[in-house]
């Protein structure tokens, strides 16, 4: 059936979604790792004489380690990386960081926390059991999460953090930062060079992939894309999928809003958060990948209507009904 979803084709045509480093030009570059789905992110690498700044690193040492050699070798001031910004505390990009830990590691006071909350070693031991255990949620997680290797990170924690905004300057260009969460997780920035309208979002955006709620409000997330879109851009780099313009923003907002909508009429219908994650249909986002992450979407957004009574459903049940809509959807 011809797919007549708005809310595909979202890729700049100016770079290919493949694996490896893009030149974005005006010393900028993109890493990008196809297929953008759980773990696979993308970070970037900003230059100006021989000042380097690093935006996240990746999932695991062996990822890392590949981004870094190809950015050591498509510029001089990558040999030795003078600052990092961790646009939020999820694991797929921070968990390098201790790879670039002669770096001044920057980011929001809140993600700063989270990331301290939440260790590699955690993480580690959660995927051994899954391989030791199986069952759904042990199976769906190796699905997840079993192309990277966990053991041995030394978790390494900013050493820089900041509130709202902060500039910084990498060489002769102005670097702004700009926190937008809580959104995807509490302490989400985006990282924009104005005068060369190019922007990293970190997990702001997903393009042609589901985004995942984590902390909410939703609205502070559909806020940031308006900023976005406010925003003179001509580069736009996403945390996961291919690099993209306004219209990859535009989807993502209207995901967002889509879904908030979705669950309100189901919330208001006396529906379960699970009952509603299985109904509601995904109709012009169906193609996106990772859409069993609409369980954790509604979840966040129940919380949000009752205003925040209760507490956040076990992860455990939350990994339960993903999986679960993983498998039924695969038919």
């Amino acid at each position: 059936m011809l797919d007549t979803s708005p809310w595909t084709g979202l890729g700049s045509p100016r770079f290919a979604f493949e694996r490896g480093l893009h030149d974005l030009g005006n010393n900028s570059f993109a890493w990008l790792q196809p297929d953008g789905g759980w773990g696979w992110s993308n970070a970037g690498l900003i230059v100006s004489g021989d000042e380097s700044l690093l935006v996240d690193t990746l999932f695991d040492l062996p990822n890392t380690r590949e981004m870094l050699a190809a950015m050591k070798s498509a510029h001089n001031a990558a040999a030795d990386i003078d600052r990092l910004v961790n646009t939020h505390s999820n694991g797929d990009h921070t968990h390098g960081n201790e790879l670039v830990a002669g770096a001044e590691i920057v980011a929001s006071a809140t993600a700063a926390a989270e990331m301290e909350a939440t260790t590699p070693a955690g993480l580690a031991a959660l995927m051994r059991g899954a391989r030791e255990n199986g069952g759904l949620v042990g199976d769906f997680l190796v699905e997840c999460f079993g192309s990277f290797d966990f053991e041995g990170i030394t978790h390494t924690l900013p050493s820089r953090t900041f509130e709202g905004q902060l500039t910084l300057t990498v060489g002769d260009k102005r670097v702004e930062l700009t926190e937008v969460g809580p959104a995807h997780t509490g302490g989400d920035i985006m990282v924009h060079v104005p005068d060369d309208r190019t922007v990293f979002t970190g997990d702001i955006l997903f393009i042609e992939g589901a985004p995942i709620i984590w902390a909410g409000p939703v609205q502070n997330w559909i806020d940031a894309c308006d900023l976005l879109l406010s925003w003179d851009l001509e580069t736009i780099v996403p945390g996961h999928g291919p690099i993209t313009d306004n219209r990859g923003v535009e989807a993502m907002r209207a995901y967002l809003v889509y879904i908030r909508d979705e669950a309100r009429k189901r919330y208001d219908a006396g529906l379960s958060a699970r009952d509603a994650a299985f109904d509601i249909a995904l109709g012009d986002f169906e193609s996106w990948g990772d859409s069993e992450r609409i369980a954790i979407n509604v979840d966040s957004l129940y919380r949000e209507f009752s205003g925040g009574a209760g507490d956040r459903t076990h992860m455990q049940e939350l990994f339960t009904r993903m999986a679960e809509l993983a498998q039924a959807r695969r038919g």
